[in-house]
């Protein structure tokens, strides 16, 4: 392209270093979903209205700090830092140092305050890493297929990461004792802290950014001022709601908040069902959400291959259909209470992978297909939006002719955050109401004490876990019939920003026209910013 410095070709050390970043953005969140929640009620004598709120509120805080990271990465671009170390790299390299202070949120002994404010410091050095990150990809290809491997590579990392998330409570149960302790989930804490810190290290040195056009090169860097600092917030939320504009991308998050909200409902309630309904401790749950996160790494897997051969819908259809499966067995099992099934499992002795040497079809049956079920469709609702996003900067500079990745990423952080605090406290505060009691705060790392619950709170539980993921996915499906980008549509939509670059003013044909306007929604005539 005239003007423009010729674009790196990206390998596979580019796909896999940037997907490693994965570990934090997946990782953190493996954790904290999986783990957190429970950890707060079970060993630290919190409520699951405080567990909820403190998983819950910092999200409200990123309604400022997503977008605003989002658009300063993008107008840094011209400024010294921008140029000598990268608008996106700055910001992840100011997280290397501080991200072992994961572990501090999993210390026992504390009040609602002190893990209130670990975990907004946590949640807001997370952002700093995956609002920029999350833009590379974007910034060093344009090709379809290659952002679905750069999707793809996440996505395996995110499974396996998620995998090592689960398991480990296992590992360190099995190796350093302490069955159903707190200090289980510090050591876990400590060593992905450790992981995290590497992780973004590893990301700085693989990825590059977005090379500046031979214009762009002449243009000089702008000194500070102050009047214009003071106009960032305006700014920023005019290009935040300036997102919405994109009919592809409200199609998109709606798809993306059906999958991923049924998850965060899911993550928060599934301990608390098997410690209540399958009568299992931290050991079985950890295992339980192994099996899982393996069934998760197996559909991303498939997933990116239906995704550039079909397109994201199907396999976003095909996802629902799986994970609501899973919902309804565990309803089935709750309904029907399989006979045999707590003395088979008590029979193994904290290790439910034994079941097979015993040829309890039964037992196997509701131990495994489930999970099992639930994984294939969870690894692919995860990977789809994040397959689409790499995407929606083509979409937006065929309006704007701008390249706004890192709003963007904001948007959709921000969205995904205040949605998933919402479905948080929401989800505690119904389990709380539902009569559900918080064993008391263990002593000196002690096991927690084993309660039980009423029928009440166990109903609730299992109505919040199947009838919650379902109704969320239902409002996915319905939006997702109407959304048409795939590969085809895709090259279309590019060659035409090549077309509107040149100063087009009409579409090469109007089949293509009817493409672009259809994943804009915006006229032909309005495009490359003739309608603002």
């Amino acid at each position: 392209m005239a003007g423009e410095t010729a674009a790196k070709k990206t390998t596979w050390i580019n796909h896999w270093g940037w997907g490693s970043g994965d570990m934090l953005g997946a990782g953190a969140q493996a954790v904290i979903t999986g783990w957190l929640f429970y950890f707060f009620t079970t060993f630290c004598g919190l409520s699951a209205v405080e567990a909820g709120l403190i998983l819950g509120l910092p999200r409200l805080l990123e309604a400022i700090t997503c977008p605003l990271i989002g658009y300063v990465s993008d107008n840094l671009r011209h400024t010294w830092i921008g140029r000598k170390i990268g608008r996106r790299k700055i910001f992840l390299m100011l997280t290397i140092p501080l991200l072992p202070s994961f572990a501090l949120i999993f210390m026992t002994g504390h009040d609602f305050y002190y893990y209130l404010l670990t975990f907004i410091f946590f949640e807001f050095l997370y952002t700093m890493f995956l609002i920029p990150w999350e833009t590379l990809a974007a910034e060093m290809t344009k090709n379809y297929k290659e952002k679905a491997k750069f999707a793809g590579a996440r996505m395996i990392v995110a499974q396996s990461s998620a995998i090592l998330a689960s398991y480990l409570p296992t590992l360190i149960i099995n190796n350093f004792g302490g069955k159903d302790s707190p200090n289980t989930f510090f050591i876990m804490a400590a060593i992905f802290g450790v992981l995290f810190s590497l992780v973004v290290l590893i990301v700085v040195l693989t990825t590059w950014e977005r090379p500046y056009t031979d214009e762009e090169k002449l243009i000089q860097p702008e000194p500070f001022n102050a009047s214009k600092a003071l106009m960032i917030p305006v700014n920023m939320f005019r290009d935040l709601f300036s997102t919405l504009r994109i009919k592809a991308f409200r199609q998109h998050l709606s798809v993306y908040l059906g999958g991923y909200i049924s998850q965060d409902i899911f993550n928060t309630a599934f301990p608390i069902f098997v410690a209540t309904v399958l009568m299992g401790a931290t050991l079985i749950i950890s295992q339980l959400m192994t099996a899982m996160y393996v069934a998760q790494l197996i559909s991303v897997m498939i997933a990116i291959n239906i995704v550039i051969r079909t397109g994201p819908v199907m396999a976003y259809r095909i996802a629902i259909g799986f994970f609501s499966g899973a919902l309804l067995l565990y309803l089935a099992f709750y309904l029907i209470t399989p006979a045999g099934f707590s003395t088979g499992l008590t029979a193994l002795g904290g290790n439910i992978f034994d079941a097979f040497g015993q040829g309890n079809v039964s037992l196997i049956f509701w131990l495994f297909v489930p999970i099992l079920l639930a994984g294939l469709g969870r690894g692919t609702l995860n990977f789809v939006p994040w397959s689409v996003y790499n995407y929606l900067p083509d979409i937006d500079e065929a309006v704007t002719g701008q390249r706004r990745e890192g709003i963007f990423a904001g948007v959709m952080t921000l969205v995904r955050k205040v949605a998933q605090s919402g479905a948080i406290i929401v989800t505690g505060w119904i389990i709380d109401s539902g009569g559900y009691i918080s064993p008391p705060k263990p002593v000196d790392g002690a096991p927690a004490v084993v309660i039980t619950q009423t029928p009440e709170a166990i109903h609730t539980i299992v109505a919040l876990l199947v009838i919650g993921p379902i109704i969320m996915m239902i409002f996915g499906l319905i939006v997702s019939w109407k959304f048409h980008l795939n590969g085809k549509t895709h090259a279309v939509l590019v060659h035409e920003v090549e077309r509107l670059r040149a100063g087009a003013t009409e579409p090469e044909t109007p089949e293509s026209g009817k493409v672009v306007e259809d994943l804009t929604g915006w006229k032909y005539s309005t495009l490359w910013g003739r309608g603002r």
